[in-house]
């Protein structure tokens, strides 16, 4: 177990950097260099949860049966841009169980985590605790990467729609019987790791 938790620690670090050299902004990026200690722990941890919120019978579960229906016919990602965040489809995702068990381990995170998606076989959602922006990220790393591999993956530090809070997405396989069946992507508030870093 040590030794793979090392792994983990050496994978995470290396992406830390990656994500760091990546930015354009030089303080920016000089900041997320001097908590890189700090904060890989933290992150670390973040993708054991993944992992553990993934294993959990409810979200195996709904992922099965999602892959037993498939995607919702017709339903593509120009499309799914149009679907107001009101509407019966969108608030069935937020809803179900899977959804409702995501924005309850999500609020134990104190706020770090702030949103999670839940994907099935074919990138389509299964469940979410706010409307994604793709309906279908088939073709995407966060997707693929978990689901062809198994493996973790862990995107750049990205700035969300307000402009002054970073978020990373890092995303797991869903297995059953030791295989991928699905994919969870969870966003972090890496503003607020580096913030929490620092005290």
């Amino acid at each position: 177990m040590r030794r793979l938790m090392g792994a983990v620690v050496v994978a995470v670090a290396v992406v830390m950097l990656t994500a760091c050299a990546g930015l354009q902004t030089t303080d920016r990026a000089v900041s997320c260099f001097a908590v890189m200690e700090q904060i890989q722990e933290k992150i670390t941890w973040q993708v054991w949860n993944a992992n553990g919120w993934a294993a959990s019978p409810i979200v195996v579960e709904a992922v099965l049966a999602q892959n037993a229906k498939g995607p919702i016919p017709g339903m593509d990602n120009a499309k799914w841009k149009t679907v107001p965040e009101g509407d019966a489809i969108v608030q069935g995702f937020i809803n179900n169980e899977a959804g409702k068990f995501l924005k309850a381990e999500m609020a134990k995170t104190d706020g770090i985590c702030t949103g999670a998606f839940l994907n099935a076989a074919n990138g389509e959602k299964v469940a979410f605790t706010d409307k994604t922006g793709s309906y279908i990220h088939k073709g995407s790393a966060k997707f693929d990467v978990p689901f062809t591999s198994g493996k973790t993956w862990q995107g750049k530090p990205e700035l969300d729609d307000s402009g002054k809070v970073y978020e990373i997405q890092i995303s797991v396989p869903v297995l059953s019987d030791g295989k991928p069946i699905g994919a969870l992507v969870v966003e972090i508030d890496g503003t607020k790791l580096e913030a929490l870093a620092k005290k």
